[in-house]
């Protein structure tokens, strides 16, 4: 019977977001979200994507950071090249999984261990993911300051800041991780693949970057972030919505945050039900007019570069990788 659940589950889990988004559309009014659509002037458009320069640039100068701590050269152009190829398979699958295709083409280019190549990917994920962790820190505050009835959402955070907190302390020390990450390959790792995940796993804490050399790219990220979000908010000027510019880049966070929850592809329809119920509960505006902030925002930032990142891919060659390790 457990079975059976998880199998549908499973199956359906993914199209809730696509439900919730057609209940969103036809309860606050299709002609009214179109009228807002129509409403927006293509120069707002053009000034919002304008920002992906700025944007993608630094977070590829902060990953550049991260890689030379761990003693890992490749060009600055070359580098962008590759993280646009994967922002182009995070906008198509789960966002993780998109990030870690960007470790071939670095092998490629610089012939480092895939385990260490791994690693580096994960931390300029992880180091973004914290900044963007701080931004919504503040908007919880900002959230309870202003009476906003989101108790539920504080429990959930606090879980999990205190998980990420205690798996990072963990994994960070090398001796403890390495026995942690060896037991697992002994116990649910096939024999005839065990030889492989151990080198793999072998060179994970290789030049492992120190603390206080991630802080500069710690700061890029909660720019890069403030970036991402003031593009959305182009939107809500394009649209004459009364909300203050500090109160947005700090609550639309929180409805990011929730679109990370996996029952749903790329977090559509969840992080936009948040935003309407966030924004019309704070301030005199239409529900039909947040979700197009949410969704046209959505297109603009993630969308639009995972295309860009598709154009990147179809024009850089690179040798194929028949085994990860």
């Amino acid at each position: 019977m457990e079975k059976e659940i998880f199998k549908y589950a499973k199956k359906f889990l993914p199209i809730i977001g696509i439900i919730l988004l057609i209940y969103l559309i036809y309860s606050l009014g299709v002609e009214d979200i179109k009228n807002a659509f129509l409403s927006i002037h293509p120069i707002y458009i053009i000034i919002a994507l304008s920002l992906t320069i700025p944007r993608l640039l630094i977070r590829n100068y902060a990953w550049q950071i991260i890689q030379k701590e761990q003693k890992i050269e490749i060009g600055y152009w070359k580098l962008l090249k590759i993280f646009m190829i994967g922002y182009f398979y995070c906008s198509v699958t789960p966002g993780f999984v998109g990030h870690v295709m960007r470790v071939p083409y670095l092998k490629e280019h610089t012939y480092q261990p895939y385990g260490k190549l791994f690693v580096n990917t994960v931390i300029e994920v992880l180091v973004r993911t914290v900044a963007l962790y701080t931004m919504i820190t503040l908007g919880v505050l900002i959230s309870i300051q202003l009476s906003i009835d989101i108790s539920n959402l504080i429990f959930v955070w606090l879980i999990v800041v205190i998980i990420t907190i205690i798996i990072l302390l963990y994994f960070f020390e090398k001796e403890r991780g390495e026995k942690t990450f060896l037991t697992l390959i002994k116990y649910f790792i096939p024999n005839r693949l065990k030889s492989d995940f151990q080198a793999f796993v072998g060179t994970f804490y290789t030049d492992l970057p120190r603390i206080k050399k991630l802080i500069i790219p710690f700061f890029l990220g909660i720019i890069t972030w403030i970036i991402i979000f003031s593009q959305e908010y182009i939107i809500v000027i394009a649209l004459g919505l009364k909300i203050p510019y500090i109160y947005f880049i700090l609550l639309f966070p929180i409805a990011n945050i929730i679109g990370f929850i996996p029952i749903t592809v790329a977090g559509i329809g969840t992080r936009d039900a948040a935003a309407v119920f966030i924004f019309t509960s704070l301030f005199p505006v239409a529900g039909a007019e947040i979700l197009v902030v949410s969704l046209l925002g959505f297109i603009l930032t993630d969308i639009f570069t995972g295309f860009v990142g598709f154009l990147v891919s179809l024009t850089e060659t690179k040798t194929k990788v028949k085994n990860f390790f």
